[in-house]
């Protein structure tokens, strides 16, 4: 018992979210705890030291081409008594030569096509002979009424930005073709394109406006919303990563946590008062709609609104600010009991293709930076993590048992015919309340199909009797069918004096 009652709680010290290079940015997990511009500056340099083993690699394989070609020429001018001696040696080497072309044609390819650091090429507008060829997937796919809706706010947006407007209108348009006909690049590489157009962009922009970094930034975003909803389909969990398989297996691993509650995390929230409880559920019905959302900033605004939600519960609840000690275990009871559909794809589309001035400093990439560590902790979550007993931890995760509460464990409060039942637990009040309710609308029912059953009764009493009564009045006063007797036209008013005698018929002789 008192490994329950003195738990640790969840901690994480302020500086574990800062960059592991000192920089002051925020860092995140899935860039080893960098932030986005020192992985950055990692991953060109390391992809630099790549290309210059590339060359290296395809120097050595040209001059070893060129002493076999030599060696080949100086074969062919030996007398015919040695061939054989000098072609099983170049055939070894062919034979090394094809095997280490092999691992690394695919690496050599990629680095001879045109990077994606170079700025757009101009576009020319199609000419008639273009309009009979095959349009790009992104020029014949039908758009949708969201793509449609972002082009146009685009376009009416760059209207007010007047002289750069139409230069980062056509740079966008390029941009989004460009990538367009990338699809064989990896994830990372995408990112990769996607950040250096932001990063050229942003620096002519800042060049342009003399260092107003406030509408650099409103520009930016605007690009970041019309690109990223051009290009959604597309980088969205692409078929190149397993973050679908890591989407699986987040939500089995939440599924299977579903016993955790707020005591075991320490969670300083009270959902028994309303307000807070309501705060609860627009913190969880924000974190589901993340995945409604297509640009990465739509998707941190609502990261961003759960966060301040959970904050507002925290608040209520203790009557006081909230720390961030307070904070991430809300966090994750949120996470656990929303389940977000596909949570490590859209931690991953952030993490890609967002402004990365979004995720380095300010609220938003503070809160992102949380609940990346949240999916961490739920991910390693085990015994020692809720001060549980690892047997019982084992047996909760395979569903053999499930935890019980003191005061479920515990004999049912008795009841006081005069109080009510006698607890302390508003909860439990509060069932025994509605148990009440439920037994009171019970009899209610009892009587009213009752009472319905007594009418249909007497209903029926009352039908029987009617006929009764009629066949009794038959019986007694049957009824008698008299013919009426034939008499002439005019015999009722024999006794009339003064009407004219009957017309006898004549007959005339013709």
């Amino acid at each position: 018992m008192s490994q329950r009652t003195e738990r640790r709680g969840i901690h994480v010290d302020q500086s574990e979210l800062l960059c592991n290079k000192g920089c002051g940015y925020y860092g995140n997990a899935a860039w080893q705890g960098l932030c986005s511009k020192c992985w950055r500056e990692e991953y060109q340099r390391a992809r630099q030291k790549q290309i210059q083993e590339d060359w290296a690699l395809a120097e050595k394989l040209q001059r070893e081409e060129e002493v076999a070609y030599a060696s080949i020429q100086g074969a062919q001018s030996q007398p015919p008594s040695q061939p054989q001696a000098s072609l099983v040696p170049f055939s070894k080497f062919e034979e090394k030569k094809t095997n280490e072309k092999t691992r690394k044609v695919t690496t050599v390819k990629k680095f001879f096509s045109p990077s994606s650091r170079t700025a757009p090429k101009k576009v020319s507008p199609p000419s008639e002979n273009q309009e009979g060829k095959t349009p790009s997937p992104s020029i014949s796919r039908q758009s949708s009424i969201e793509t449609d809706r972002v082009s146009r706010d685009f376009v009416d947006f760059l209207k007010t930005v007047h002289k750069p407007g139409r230069e980062v209108h056509k740079q966008s348009r390029a941009f989004i073709e460009i990538m367009a006909n990338k699809k064989d690049l990896s994830a990372d590489e995408l990112s990769e394109c996607v950040q250096d157009f932001y990063q050229n962009l942003s620096d002519r922009l800042m060049t342009h406006f003399k260092g107003s970094s406030e509408r650099v930034e409103r520009v930016m975003d605007e690009v970041e919303k019309y690109i990223m909803t051009r290009l959604y389909k597309s980088v969205f969990c692409p078929e190149t990563t397993d973050d679908e398989k890591k989407d699986l297996a987040t939500q089995n691993r939440i599924r299977a946590l579903h016993w955790v509650d707020i005591q075991m995390l320490c969670v300083p929230v009270d959902e028994e008062i309303p307000e807070v409880s309501d705060n609860v559920v627009k913190a969880i019905t924000d974190v589901i709609e993340m995945d409604s959302k297509r640009v990465p900033r739509d998707k941190l605004e609502c990261i961003t609104r759960c966060s301040k939600h959970i904050f507002s519960a925290i608040k209520i609840t203790k009557s006081e600010p909230a720390s961030a000690d307070d904070f991430l275990p809300t966090l994750i009871y949120i996470v656990l009991k929303a389940n977000p559909p596909r949570l490590q794809s859209n931690i991953q589309y952030i993490t890609r293709f967002c402004n990365p001035s979004r995720l380095m400093t300010g609220e938003d990439g503070y809160y992102f930076t949380n609940l990346c560590c949240a999916v961490a902790f739920i991910e390693k979550l085990d015994a020692q993590s809720l001060n549980l007993d690892p047997e019982d931890f084992e047996r909760y995760m395979s569903g053999q048992a499930s935890p019980r509460r003191p005061e479920v464990e515990s004999s049912w409060p008795q009841t006081d015919p005069a109080h009510g039942p006698s607890t302390s637990s508003p909860a439990l009040a509060q069932v025994y309340q509605n148990l009440d309710l439920l037994s009171g609308l019970g009899s209610r029912q009892d009587r009213v199909l009752e009472g319905a059953r007594s009418l249909q009764s007497d209903l029926i009493t009352w039908q029987e009797s009617v006929e009764q009564e009629m066949q009794e009045i038959l019986e007694k006063y049957p009824m008698e069918i008299s013919l009426p007797t034939p008499s002439a036209i005019d015999s009722d008013y024999v006794e009339n004096d003064r009407l004219p005698p009957p017309l006898t018929p004549q007959v005339f002789a013709g």
